[in-house]
């Protein structure tokens, strides 16, 4: 909940990190975030800004805001460690599982009809977050999917966040993240407890690609190539019309002809673009790149 905004500081005020950004610092902060990723923020959030950006002056030494701000705009490292804090990192193993019983009951089936044995699938979490859902993918399909030696298949995983990026390279998971796998599932994948956290299995994790993308960057889509199926998860509901419509496109090209996109269970792709075809199966709700498209 956004509280009342503070009094107008005379100009030259010194600020500490705890102080209160005025209006202006906000929207100019919200600006720069909006432009760099497509992600909404603005006064109703005023307390989670606050919060991160003094975090971030705290680390950089930086006695106030509008110092802060032009070392920003300065440096690209430190754009990166912005963006890095005010992204939502909430995942777990096997989150909406659902999806992936439909990946492996209806969606790869479709897809390698007019694929022989040996050939390439490519699989793509974007969001990645700190990488449980791309593992959930490759532990779900070689517990439950028959072909999954048949084909090469390759998952990738993507996000903005370069911090979780290389916590999903490390491949290193608490007892939460876990709780959802099954005791044996987790015996077989994860190497045994150390320090609270188990890691998992080197085959796996050598066998996963973690790449840094931007959802609302056209070339950082298309340097990923295309895949069969995207998930994509709880992402699109932080922008607005324009980014989520831009975002569509982009992930539109990135997939192959007839290609699936599985998004999260309150966001629709039909309210966004109509380059898709909703698809109800036995499992879950996805949607498939039209036919005819570029």
């Amino acid at each position: 909940m956004s509280r009342p905004l503070p009094p107008i500081r005379p100009v030259g005020h010194v600020k500490s990190t705890g102080e209160s950004l005025s209006p202006d610092e906000i929207r100019r902060l919200c600006d720069l975030l909006y432009r760099r990723t497509g992600m909404i923020f603005g006064e109703s959030k005023r307390y989670y800004i606050e919060r991160r950006v003094s975090d971030r002056m705290s680390a950089t030494g930086m006695p106030t805001f509008p110092v802060y701000f032009s070392h920003v705009q300065a440096s690209e490292d430190e754009v990166e460690n912005l963006i890095n804090i005010f992204t939502v990192n909430e995942t777990y193993f096997y989150r909406e599982e659902h999806q992936l019983q439909c990946l492996g009951r209806s969606l790869l089936p479709n897809i390698v009809q007019d694929k022989k044995p040996g050939d390439l699938v490519r699989i793509w979490s974007v969001p990645c977050s700190s990488g449980e859902e791309p593992y959930s993918i490759a532990i779900w399909l070689l517990e439950n999917w028959p072909l999954v030696d048949a084909y090469h298949i390759e998952i990738v995983g993507s996000d903005i966040d370069t911090r979780v990026l290389q916590m999903a390279v490390t491949g290193r998971y608490g007892e939460r993240a876990l709780s959802r796998l099954p005791p044996d599932v987790v015996e077989r994948y994860f190497e045994r407890p150390h320090d609270g956290e188990r890691r998992i299995i080197q085959d796996l994790r050598e066998s996963m690609t973690f790449t840094s993308v931007n959802l609302v960057d056209k070339a950082s889509i298309a340097s990923q190539g295309r895949f069969d199926i995207v998930f994509c998860r709880n992402v699109l509901i932080y922008f607005d019309d324009t980014s989520r419509l831009l975002a569509a496109t982009n992930l539109y090209d990135a997939l192959n002809p007839g290609g699936y996109i599985c998004l999260g269970h309150t966001e629709s792709m039909s309210r966004i673009s109509n380059r898709f075809r909703l698809c109800r199966f036995e499992d879950a709700i996805v949607y498939q790149r039209l036919d005819g498209g570029p």
